[in-house]
This record gives C-alpha cells, structure tokens and sequence, in this order.
C-alpha cells in the first residue's frame, strides 16, 4: 500500500449544516421519578388489575351493606340457613336449592326476598354480613399498616441517622422483638386485654413496625453521606430538616412497597386470629369469623364458606400483585 493511500486529507470530509435555532434543543423531554415509575406501573398488566380489583372491593364494601334491606346483626329464624338465589342466575348455581336439590324458598313460602348469597343459621343476611366483615378486616389492616409506617419510619430515620451508641441501642431493642415468636406475642396480648378492634390493632403493631423500621434504616444509612446531604448540611439545614425534606422523601419508594405487603399480612392475622377464636367477637364480623363459621358448616351449607374465602383471597393476590408491580416500577435500576 502507498503511503498516500494511507493519508485522510480535509477535502474528504464535509461539515453538517448547523442551525442556530436548534443548538439549545433538548433530544427528549426529561420526566421526573414518579411520572416514570407510574408509567411502568401501567404496563404491569398483573398490577392494574390488581388495583381495580382492591378498587372494586373497597367500593362494595362502602356500598354493598346498602343494597338490601337486611342489617348484619338482624336474626330471623324463619330464614336461617337459606341457599343463594339471584334472579336470572339460576343456571350457574344461584337457584334457591340445598344440596339435596331442595327448593328452600319454596318449601317456607318465602317470596321475594330472596338472599343474594344465603344466609346463616341465625337468619342473617351473608350479603351484608359479607361485606361488613370486610369493613372490619379493611380497616384494621389499614389502621394496623398506616402504625406501622409512622413508627417504623420515624425509628428506623432516627437510628440511622444519628448512629453511634443510638442505632446501637436501638437495633438492640429491634433484636429483642425480634428474637420473641411474634404469633405467640400477639395471642398473649389478645388473650390479657378484651378482644375487639382496637386490641388486635394494636396486638399486631407491637412488633409489625420492625421490618418498615430496618428498611428504613438501611435506605438512610446509604443516603446521609451523599454529596446533596452534605450540601444541604453547609447551607445551614437542621436535623429535621435533613430527615424530614431529603432523607425520607427519597426512601418513598421501599416505604410504599413495604406498605403494600404490610396490609395484606395484616389481613391474613387478623382471619387467623378470628378462625381461632380469639379475634372479633360476635356479633362483629370480620372475613375471619366468616370462614370461622363457614369451616363448621362447610359439609352441608359450602356457600358459608366459599364467598368470604374467595374474598378474601382476591384482597390478598391483589395486594400482593400490587406490591410486587410498585417494587418493579420503583426500582431505581429500571429506570431509563
């Protein structure tokens, strides 16, 4: 090869045209964290039907009490034990029949009032009961999880922040609720205090925040010795203020991920807790004494256990499914 063949000279290149108007263009336009992550969240098909079904839920649980004339404590022995019937339902099930093939409505001339999805021994409607037991489970695990998260967060920022002979101390405490069987802290404080609401609540918040709280921890512990902490720290900012407007503003992403499967677990306890006995008492209902009662009765009236079963399950799955969409939308490792 010649030496010149070898050579690139000037006349081979060509320069672009440059306009002057285009040169402070941006390429794209940039989004910000949360409109990316919700972006995500929407094509996580699981997810969205996950949320339309906890929407779902919720609405009949507000509603659904209202759309008959029956009250979940209301007893009337003439209509205990009456199977499903819904006009124009009868093919797939809903037609009035024991399981013997019995019309029930028919052999006690009961005539329009018909009970959506039965009723149990003591004649109250399930329809109602149903959905006010999901009320209670609801809010339960609402209020427990919502505890949960403002104590968890608060404990775990504190101790992270501050370490030393703080988060030594602290961590301590969390090693010792820890190291307690947690099912078995939750039925000793039932079985102390007077079963009800406000009793397992708090029986589940005794040791439910400790998870939020190590998450917490370990998200701030990688935040506090970046370079926007240092700043914020040389222009004067205080210690809530780090807290507060930067270190928990950007450790959103685990709390609401965590809140997502907080709520669900709370649910499960609050069923297995009332399946035992130890949980809401009569005459409250909560989707746990539900199938409580059903379980006795599954032999002969299936129908008891079946509806608070699916739905309870449904709450479950979609939480869970949610929980897990939330976690891959907020990946910080996803994001483009």
């Amino acid at each position: 090869m010649r030496k010149h063949d070898s050579e690139l000279d000037e006349s081979l290149f060509v320069h672009a045209p440059l306009e002057e108007s285009k040169s402070e263009e941006i390429a794209y336009h940039p989004k910000g964290f949360w409109i990316e992550s919700l972006q995500r969240l929407k094509k996580n098909r699981g997810a969205v039907i996950g949320f339309i079904v906890i929407i779902i839920i919720s609405l009949l649980a507000i509603f659904g009490p209202m759309m008959n004339k029956y009250d979940y404590n209301t007893q009337d022995l003439t209509r205990s034990n009456l199977p499903p019937l819904v006009e124009g339902l009868e093919r797939v099930g809903f037609d009035g029949t024991d399981s013997h093939g019995k019309n029930i409505y028919e052999e006690r001339s009961i005539k329009n009032e018909p009970a959506w999805i039965g009723t149990d021994e003591f004649g109250r409607d399930l329809w109602t009961r149903v959905w006010r037991g999901t009320q209670i489970s609801m809010l339960i695990a609402l209020v427990a999880a919502f505890l949960d998260l403002l104590i968890g967060v608060i404990y775990g920022s504190v101790s992270a922040f501050y370490g030393g002979k703080i988060d030594n101390v602290m961590q301590r405490i969390i090693e010792i609720l820890v190291g307690i069987p947690n099912l078995i802290l939750i039925i000793l404080f039932i079985l102390i205090f007077e079963p009800g609401i406000i009793t397992i609540i708090l029986a589940m918040v005794i040791t439910g925040w400790v998870n939020m709280a190590r998450i917490v921890r370990g998200q701030i512990l990688q935040l506090k010795s970046q370079e926007f902490i240092l700043a914020s720290r040389v222009l004067g900012a205080s210690n809530r203020q780090l807290i507060w407007k930067h270190l928990i503003p950007n450790t959103m992403g685990p709390i609401i991920v965590t809140l997502m499967f907080t709520i669900p677990t709370a649910i499960f306890f609050e069923a297995f807790l009332s399946f035992i006995g130890i949980g809401i008492q009569p005459p409250l209902a909560s989707l746990g004494t539900l199938i409580e009662d059903g379980y006795q009765d599954m032999r002969f009236f299936s129908y008891k256990l079946i509806f608070p079963a699916v739905l309870i399950s449904a709450i479950m799955i979609s939480f869970n499914v949610l929980g897990d969409g939330l976690r891959d939308a907020l990946d910080p490792k996803l994001r483009k």
